[in-house]
C-alpha cells in the first residue's frame, strides 16, 4: 500500500506533523536519515515523499544527514517518485549562498553579502563590504548559527581570534550588511503547496531567535533595535498582504519548493530585504492557537491529497 514518507533527522520537530497525520487517518512512515544504506539497484516504494532535512542537523550529531538525504532524493527522483521539497530544495536549505542567488534571480532583494573562507578572508570581506555595521552568519546554518553583529572591523578581528569564534560546518562564512529596522521584528511568510498560508510577526528585541519550534539563543549580540512592549514573540498577522508574496510564490515554483517559510525584514524606508528560506519549516503552537490557523494540519491535508491523487492515478 502506498503511503506518506517523511524524510528527516529530528523527531522533536516531526512529531507535530505525525500527530496531524494520525488525526486524519493517513498512512505514513518516517525515514530518519542520520545514517543508513541505500541500494541504488532497488526500486523505491510507492507513495509521496516529504523531505524535512535540516541545515542544522550537524548540531544534533547528524553531520552527514543532508548528504545522505541528497543521495536518497536522487534515487527517488530517478524512479519518478512524487517528492516534495526534493533535491533542489535541499541544496537551497543547506546553503544561503544558493538561497540568495536564487532569490535574486527572481527580483527578490537580499542584504548585500560577501561569502568568505578563512579568517583573513572574512576580515577582507568586511572591509570590502564597507558598511558601518554588519553581521556574520554561517552559510549552512539554521537556528541562527554564527549570527553576530559588529560595529567595527576591530571588533570583528577580536572575535575571529577569540575562543568564541565558530566556523561554519561547510567552511563558508557570510559577511552581510546590517539592516536597521524601525521596530524590533521580522516577518516570516509560510507557504504550503507553494501557496501563501499566513505571515508571522516575530519579535527580535531579545535576539535573533527565529525558529518557532526551537528558540535558538545566541545572546544579545544581534538585537536589531531597542526595546518593545510586552507582546507574544510569535504573532500571526491577520490579513497580511504584500506584492512580495507573488514573487515568493514564483520563486518557490521555479525551485520546486512546496512547503517553506521565508523571512524578511523592512528597513527604515520600508524596503523589504529577504534573508532566509526554511524548507523544513516549523510552526509556533501558541501563535496558531490564538489565530485558529494550523500549519502542520494544512501540511498533512496537502500530503493526504497528493497521496490520494497518485493512488487514483495508479488504479
Amino acid at each position: 500500500m502506498s503511503k506518506i514518507y517523511i524524510i528527516h533527522e529530528n523527531s522533536e520537530w516531526t512529531v507535530h506533523l505525525t500527530r496531524r497525520l494520525d488525526e486524519l487517518g493517513l498512512p505514513y512512515e518516517e525515514w530518519f536519515l542520520d545514517k543508513g544504506t541505500i541500494d541504488l539497484s532497488a526500486t523505491p516504494p510507492e507513495g509521496v515523499f516529504y523531505n524535512r532535512m535540516s541545515a542544522s542537523s550537524h548540531t544534533r550529531g547528524h553531520r552527514f544527514a543532508p548528504e545522505f538525504t541528497e543521495a536518497v532524493l536522487a534515487w527517488l527522483e530517478r524512479h519518478g517518485r512524487r517528492v516534495f521539497n526534493g533535491s533542489r530544495a535541499l541544496r537551497l536549505e543547506v546553503s544561503k549562498v544558493n538561497q540568495y542567488t536564487a532569490l535574486n534571480a527572481h527580483g527578490i532583494r537580499t542584504p548585500k553579502t560577501i561569502a568568505a573562507v578563512g579568517k583573513e578572508q572574512i576580515m577582507e570581506a568586511a572591509k570590502q563590504l564597507g558598511a558601518p555595521s554588519f553581521i556574520t552568519k554561517h552559510n549552512r546554518a539554521g537556528k541562527g548559527l554564527g549570527v553576530q553583529l559588529f560595529h567595527s572591523i576591530e571588533a570583528l578581528g577580536q572575535y575571529l581570534e577569540s575562543p568564541a569564534f565558530e566556523d561554519s560546518v561547510d567552511g563558508i562564512t557570510l559577511v552581510q550588511e546590517y539592516i536597521q529596522a524601525p521596530e524590533p521584528f521580522i516577518t516570516r511568510c509560510e507557504f504550503v503547496g507553494g501557496k501563501f498560508m499566513y505571515a508571522v510577526r516575530v519579535d527580535t528585541s531579545e535576539g535573533f531567535e527565529l525558529c518557532p519550534a526551537d528558540a535558538c539563543q545566541i545572546g544579545d549580540l544581534f538585537c536589531p533595535v531597542g526595546e518593545t512592549a510586552m507582546r507574544p514573540k510569535f504573532e500571526i498577522i491577520d490579513g497580511f498582504s504584500d506584492p512580495i508574496l507573488e514573487k515568493y510564490e514564483q520563486f518557490l515554483r521555479a525551485n520546486d519548493i512546496h512547503i517553506a517559510g521565508i523571512e524578511f525584514i523592512r528597513d527604515q524606508n520600508g524596503t523589504i530585504f529577504t534573508y532566509d528560506v526554511n524548507t523544513n519549516t516549523n510552526y509556533n503552537s501558541e501563535a496558531e492557537a490564538r489565530a485558529g490557523k494550523f500549519g502542520m494540519l494544512e501540511v498533512a491535508k496537502f500530503l493526504g491529497e497528493e497521496l490520494k491523487r497518485i493512488q487514483t492515478a495508479s488504479v
